[in-house]
């Protein structure tokens, strides 16, 4: 044997101690096991570690955290995040539309929980490029709803809780549209907004509660999820029944300025109603709560006819 071959020899020998050394220890530890979700944007999301320090970046991403039983984890929302009320002691990051980065990065979130259509993009874009995983979440039906509860549920370690919760919405609304699967039509308009004057579409999660409820939503088939309308549209459409919603908790005055127009349905019959817009606008849990008044309010006007 010549020393090249005796290298050789002792090279093999030196490795194969050492794997035999190592071999076990990766056997015996642990396989690394990300945790991993889809976000709504169709991206995939993947944490090395169930999430602990969450941001929610959106009233609604707000209440599908705490909905996803990770509210303890939650360490940043923004303005009018004020459900549940335990919600009101988080530290807040500005608004939806404009939020405080600078304060955002300094509460060390490992998840922001960002909406789609809400969230400016461009800082969203900045929280990625520092290291903060951005989930984008925006339901636009009822299982979107009860399937978001869920992958927040997987990304903050709770499963357990967070699929009870989505699987009690799921079972509630159903249980709900089987009680006005025969309902009789009711021509609908719903008003997101006065100035400028909006309604939704039939793809928008309203839209789904309307039909849900047996209305018929006037301006269903337009293509934009949150149209512009004006008040000759309104009139043209002839609803038998005008909800309104908004910011606040009371927009009373926006049905106050139909009264205007006595040769509308909806006036003549005084089927003008009022939900209170955080359980009809946000797509959470509550939803079904909101959705059984919009329900009862249709009723109203069809005891009327």
């Amino acid at each position: 044997m010549n020393d090249m071959q005796r290298d050789a020899l002792v090279t093999a020998r030196a490795c194969l101690a050492v794997l035999g050394l190592v071999l076990p220890m990766l056997m015996s530890a642990p396989a690394r096991a990300d945790v991993c979700a889809a976000d709504d944007s169709g991206q995939k999301v993947c944490l090395d570690k169930p999430a602990r320090r969450i941001a929610a970046l959106s009233p609604g991403a707000t209440e599908l955290v705490y909905a996803a039983g990770a509210g303890d984890q939650v360490v940043a929302v923004v303005s009018y995040s004020d459900y549940p009320p335990e919600a009101r002691q988080v530290p807040s990051v500005g608004s939806h539309t404009r939020l405080d980065l600078e304060r955002l990065v300094s509460l060390a979130p490992d998840l922001a929980i960002g909406w789609s259509t809400g969230n400016p993009g461009e800082q969203l874009t900045k929280l990625d490029a520092l290291g903060i995983p951005v989930f984008m979440i925006e339901p636009r039906s009822v299982e979107g709803v009860s399937s978001a509860i869920e992958r927040l549920a997987t990304l903050a370690g709770s499963e357990a809780e967070g699929h009870a919760a989505a699987q009690g919405f799921r079972d509630g609304m159903a249980e709900l549209a089987a009680q006005y699967a025969d309902a009789d039509p009711m021509p609908v308009f719903y008003q997101v907004w006065d100035e400028p004057l909006m309604t939704v579409n039939d793809d928008h999660l309203i839209g789904e509660v309307i039909a849900l409820c047996g209305g018929r939503n006037v301006f269903g088939k337009l293509e934009r999820l949150v149209p512009r309308i004006g008040t000759e549209a309104v009139l043209a459409a002839d609803p038998e029944a005008i909800v309104a919603g908004g910011m606040g908790e009371e927009n009373r005055d926006w049905l106050d300025a139909w009264k205007r127009y006595p040769e509308l349905q909806a006036v003549e019959r005084d089927n003008l109603f009022f939900v209170p817009p955080s359980l009809i606008q946000r797509p959470t849990p509550r939803l079904l709560e909101g959705s059984r008044i919009f329900c009862e309010k249709l009723d109203e006007a069809r005891s009327r006819r």
